[in-house]
């Protein structure tokens, strides 16, 4: 008798071992319907690393290269400028520092687009007046030019011209060639031209009053 209980335990022992395995496969059934049908009511995940898509170009005009000497040894930084424009009148000059080169060209790139400024040209394509402006130890000449002649300049001049739009134009860099000051002389003197009508409306008379 002792033998017939013990089996008859160990079936039951099994009986229950498989309603319980059997219930819990129908959980992880239902589970996994559910997770299914949650997942398709969600919304879309957003893509955060998706850029806002702009129509400004950049330009690097300049990468330097810092190196501290400290007690454990030599520490390297780097510098960068940046200048970026729409080529149709905005165009801005920044620059960023980090401990690695795109990280500093990154930071330029984001201080250049915080700091545009719009230029005044004549007819899309120059400016209205010779100017000289200085920056430091340089000196940058700009002449308008009549339309077919181009961009007559070279280095950090060319490229804010050409991102600022201006497609007609004579220049002249005299002095130091630090770069970085002569991209910011070039957009001291876009920033300070003044077309006719802006001028007119200053002086309360018509642009053919002040054409002569």
């Amino acid at each position: 008798m002792n033998e017939e209980n013990v089996k008859e335990s160990v079936v039951e022992k099994n009986n229950i071992t498989d309603e319980k395995t059997s219930n819990n496969e129908k959980n992880d059934r239902q589970n996994r319907q559910n997770n299914r049908r949650n997942n398709n009511n969600r919304r879309p995940r957003r893509n955060n690393n998706s850029r806002v898509k702009t129509d400004l170009e950049d330009k690097v005009i300049d990468i330097n290269r810092i190196t501290k000497v400290v007690k454990g040894g030599r520490k390297m930084r780097f510098s960068a400028t940046v200048v970026v424009g729409n080529r149709k009148g905005k165009v801005g000059i920044g620059t960023g520092k980090a401990n690695e080169m795109p990280d500093a060209v990154r930071k330029a790139k984001e201080s250049a687009s915080k700091n545009l400024i719009n230029i005044e040209l004549i007819d899309n394509r120059t400016i209205s007046h010779e100017i000289i402006m200085k920056c430091g130890a340089v000196r940058v000449m700009l002449k308008p030019a009549t339309e077919g002649t181009g961009v007559k300049a070279g280095g950090p001049v060319r490229d804010v011209l050409e991102l600022a739009g201006v497609k007609d134009v004579l220049s002249k860099s005299l002095g130091s060639s630090t770069k970085i000051n002569m991209a910011r002389a070039t957009l001291n003197a876009l920033k300070e031209q003044k077309s006719p009508a802006h001028i007119a409306k200053l002086r309360g008379k018509t642009i053919e009053e002040i054409r002569g």
